[in-house]
């Protein structure tokens, strides 16, 4: 029954996209049937494979070994802190754990890796294949496609770099496939880190980290050409070029990979500081109010019941919904790193471990209100000559990011 449930789920979730669409008369039927069986034939061959279970565990083998070589890092820089032996007994398990000084500094670790895959021109092949795939099975322009399939490995705003020559020349239909592939995942440097939040709590968690990232692809070109139809001949088709070399050398691709990572380390913890006191203040105001269902009324409890029919959608059991429901809040409003580590912190029978599995999924992804904003600063300087459409497509996109990992999740859903 709760399959049955998803896959509603799944119709429900197009006709959504529908209703929040322009141009709903333009919509191609024939799109959304190819758009959605590349979708589930990607989820099918990615979790039902035979040999997807021992490429899971690479993966997962992987994710170790990049978390063991920055726990030697922080270890060696911090101490006890990060990660090194205590010099005394620990009291309360668990509570050697400092979040900033031995989860989060995975990001630098991740972001040189990537620079340096570039540079060693490993991942520019990947991305191209990728995108001749979304090019062949969805007839999506050589632009977008070298877009969305970059997004499978970099943010929203490194992901246009590939194509930002190319940027003005796009209709409004591509700029919001740009825009939604950006919403709709995570860049390779944070995967690592959730994976590493969620692997006590969820079995082969970093192996379907990469499978959202590569299913968000086809979903998330679904789900925008549902809003935003195309209505204009396109200008941008055929095979695109590299972009710019992003280093001189190997090591030249350590120190700028050293130095993205970095700004993007502090800004994550500083985020968090912020959008955790921010939250803590808006549940003191609500504080004040009159107990509902015997109980405080708080942020989170607010955002449950507001998000719970969604994930009710995805194939959640109904009392489950509201815990899930406040997740997907939080991810919202604030940001997906702040809700995953909510969702590690879960009692074991808040969430099933069904249930668990599919919010992995409906949270992977960029799409609130922080990241608009970056988003919004990147693509205007890139394209400013199309500044206004871009704002003009902005909440539209967290909408089509916010959709398209649910409709995620109820793919995953079907199939568990």
């Amino acid at each position: 029954m709760l399959q049955l449930q998803s896959a509603f789920g799944i119709v429900a979730l197009l006709m959504l996209a529908w209703a929040f669409g322009e141009h709903r008369d333009r919509v191609s039927l024939r799109r959304i049937v190819v758009g959605l069986a590349v979708t589930l034939g990607t989820a099918a061959l990615m979790l039902k494979l035979p040999g997807a279970a021992h490429a899971f565990g690479v993966i997962n083998e992987a994710v170790g070994v990049i978390g063991a070589a920055t726990r030697a890092g922080t270890s060696f820089a911090f101490g006890y802190l990060g990660g090194g032996t205590a010099p005394f007994d620990i009291k309360a398990p668990g509570a050697e754990f400092i979040l900033a000084f031995q989860a989060l500094p995975v990001v630098l670790v991740m972001s040189v890796l990537t620079t340096l895959l570039f540079y060693w021109k490993i991942l520019p092949p990947i991305v191209h294949g990728m995108s001749w795939l979304l090019e062949r099975t969805l007839g999506v322009g050589g632009a977008v496609g070298l877009s969305t399939a970059a997004n499978v490995f970099l943010g929203m705003v490194e992901a246009p770099l590939f194509i930002r020559p190319y940027l003005a020349q796009l209709t409004r239909s591509e700029l919001f496939l740009v825009m939604t592939g950006g919403m709709a995942g995570i860049a390779g440097t944070v995967l690592v880190l959730y994976a590493t939040l969620l692997a006590p709590h969820l079995p082969d968690a970093a192996a379907h980290f990469v499978i959202a990232s590569v299913l968000g692809a086809p979903a998330a070109i679904l789900v925008s050409l549902i809003m935003v139809p195309e209505t204009e001949p396109r200008a941008t088709g055929g095979a695109l070029a590299d972009p710019e070399r992003i280093a001189v050398s190997s090591m030249d691709a350590v120190v700028k990979g050293t130095a993205a990572g970095l700004e993007l380390l502090l800004n994550i913890v500083a985020m968090l500081i912020v959008l955790v006191a921010l939250v803590y203040l808006a549940n003191a105001v609500l504080g004040l109010l009159p107990d509902l269902g015997g109980a405080p009324i708080s942020l989170q409890r607010m955002l449950g019941y507001a998000m719970a029919p969604v994930c009710w959608l995805l194939g959640l059991p109904w009392p489950q919904a509201v815990t899930a429901g406040s997740l997907m809040g939080i991810k919202t409003v604030l940001n997906e790193l702040i809700a995953y580590v909510e969702l590690s912190k879960l009692a074991p029978d808040a969430l099933d471990p069904r249930s668990r599995l599919i919010m992995l999924y409906a949270m992977c992804g960029f799409a609130n209100f922080g990241s608009l904003g970056i988003m919004l600063g990147g693509l205007t300087a890139m394209a400013p000559q199309r500044r206004a459409e871009i704002a003009s497509l902005g909440l539209k996109s967290i909408v089509s990011g916010t959709l398209t990992t649910c409709l995620m999740g109820a793919v995953v859903g079907v199939m568990t």
